[in-house]
Parts: structure tokens; C-alpha cells; sequence
């Protein structure tokens, strides 16, 4: 497990910061310390589409698994960096609650016309479910990302299950595939 986090840790840009301001030294150190899943944590919490590859996120969910650890996170955002990103407040009128971690597939109207219907998946984000109507911030990964490339920050998009409307989410963020995230420009 420690070659799968020093390739992972290669792949880091020098200059990177993660959101808790450790650099790739830093990470460094903690390797050096056999402090693995400490390591893993920190790379994971670097920020950033467009240098982390997919190759990125896979190292750190093999290196996960090879812990014990938890490695759905890293899987999830690899489908990020392959897909690209929308983050959205979502609120939603569901009888039931909204399961947290990527299996929820509702289909979303996009606003370009009545059967602008894509399918994208749910990661509701620091809360372990939705609970029926309440709301929250989501990040949703676009099956086909191709019809979500349009989207920008203020942009009103649909949830649907059927009739009614399941919900409405307020976009927040976008970053298509190998774009830079906004809070990392």
C-alpha cells in the first residue's frame, strides 16, 4: 500500500495545497512515518479536477481497500474526474429520504425544454441521507456528460421520478472534464 500512495503522491503538483493547506511534503513526512492512513486522508483532501487524473483517484481507493479503509469517496471522485462535476443545492419534495453515497439515479430536466431529461447520479454531501423533504448540497455525476456542459452557477435544474417534480437544485458549481474547479482557480 505504501507504493500505491507514493504514485499517487507523485502525481501532486508541487505547489498544491490541500484543504487543509498540507503540501506534497507533508504527505511525504507521514509516508515516511508509516502513518498510511493518514496519508491516504491528506491526499485526499487535495482539491482540483484538472491535474488529479484517474489514474489519481484509483491509486487512492486501491490503497483504501488494501487499509480496510472506506474507499467509495475515491471511486466517487474519479467518476468526477472521468465525468466532470456539478455541485447544486437541491431541495426535494420526496416521500423518502435521499441515500447519501452514489445510488440515487434520478433523471433531471436540464431547462432547455420539457424533454431535456438526463440521468445523474447523487452524492449528498456531509450528511449520511437526505431526509424527506429537507435539503442539502449535492454533487451529481452526469451519465452522459455530454448534456450537461451548458450549466453555470445560478442555473435551475429539475429532479424527477415521475409526476410531480421530485425536487429543484440551484447549481452551484461546474467543472467539466479536465476543467479547474472554481474555488481552485
Amino acid at each position: 500500500m505504501t507504493e500505491l500512495l507514493r504514485r499517487a503522491l507523485t502525481l501532486v503538483p508541487p505547489d498544491a495545497r490541500n484543504d487543509a493547506g498540507a503540501s506534497a511534503e507533508d504527505v511525504r513526512a507521514y509516508l515516511d512515518q508509516d502513518e498510511w492512513d493518514f496519508a491516504l486522508e491528506l491526499l485526499g483532501a487535495f482539491g482540483g479536477i484538472a491535474w488529479q487524473t484517474s489514474a489519481y483517484w484509483k491509486l487512492l481507493a486501491a490503497a483504501a481497500e488494501e487499509l480496510y479503509l472506506p474507499s467509495k469517496w475515491f471511486h466517487w471522485r474519479e467518476a468526477e474526474t472521468r465525468l466532470g462535476l456539478v455541485r447544486a443545492d437541491l431541495v426535494h419534495d420526496r416521500r423518502y429520504p435521499i441515500p447519501a453515497q452514489g445510488v440515487y439515479r434520478p433523471l433531471w430536466n436540464l431547462g432547455r425544454g420539457p424533454r431535456d431529461h438526463w440521468t445523474a447520479v447523487v452524492w449528498v454531501e456531509a450528511r449520511p441521507e437526505l431526509p424527506a423533504g429537507e435539503s442539502a448540497t449535492v454533487r451529481l455525476v452526469a451519465l452522459s456528460p455530454e448534456g450537461w456542459r451548458h450549466l453555470r452557477p445560478g442555473d435551475v435544474i429539475t429532479m424527477h421520478e415521475g409526476q410531480p417534480v421530485a425536487g429543484t437544485a440551484t447549481v452551484i458549481e461546474y467543472a467539466g472534464v479536465g476543467e479547474t474547479r472554481q474555488r481552485d482557480r
